[in-house]
């Protein structure tokens, strides 16, 4: 299906010079000489790398269509990581290079979407937020009462985040997957 430039959104798929791509933000500019034009900044969904390119206002994109999957986190398995299909309990194996990002955050259990472009993986979606428990954490600097304090905790995952300084070894908190960081207690 094709769409026009103008009703492009971010997250949307597209098909960009045969590579599928994942707008991750646009700009419509219209400068004051010469024709309006679109600065879009893509993110190849095959190698992971992210472009800006610029774009005319007539030109259409062919849109790609994702099929989402829930899946389950199970076991890391040498280089792969083993998901199950919670409805046919079928199992898939992604290799932990297209999972760069994400592989700091899987656990055990942890329901998340797998992305399928014409029956080949393409990724994972992760929840927004995922509670996990700190399992070591540095001790607070003595005299340390500045505004935002923040010091290291490691979570069960093995991935080192800043925490405040009240939080302890054993706890549990919440931590966005957007950006890595801590987000309260759980």
């Amino acid at each position: 299906m094709n769409i026009n430039i103008n009703d492009i959104k971010n997250g949307m798929t597209i098909l960009v010079d045969g590579s599928l791509c994942q707008i991750v933000e646009f700009q419509h500019v219209k400068p004051g000489k010469g024709p309006a034009f679109v600065r879009i900044k893509l993110k190849n969904l095959k190698t992971g790398s992210t472009v800006e390119q610029t774009f005319n206002t007539n030109i259409k994109f062919e849109r790609a269509h994702i099929d989402k999957k829930p899946m389950q986190y199970l076991y890391k398995n040498g280089n792969n990581f083993v998901f199950m299909d919670t409805n046919t309990y079928e199992q898939v194996e992604i290799s932990e290079s297209l999972l760069e990002e994400e592989k700091k955050f899987l656990k055990e259990n942890l329901e998340l979407q797998i992305n399928f472009y014409n029956g080949e993986i393409i990724g994972v979606e992760l929840p927004e937020k995922i509670e996990f428990e700190v399992t070591d954490t540095t001790d607070a600097t003595k005299g340390n009462t500045t505004n935002n304090a923040m010091k290291d905790a490691t979570i069960e995952t093995g991935y080192v985040i800043k925490v405040p300084l009240f939080i302890n070894q054993g706890e549990r908190i919440i931590v966005s997957t957007r950006d890595g960081k801590y987000s309260s207690r759980a």
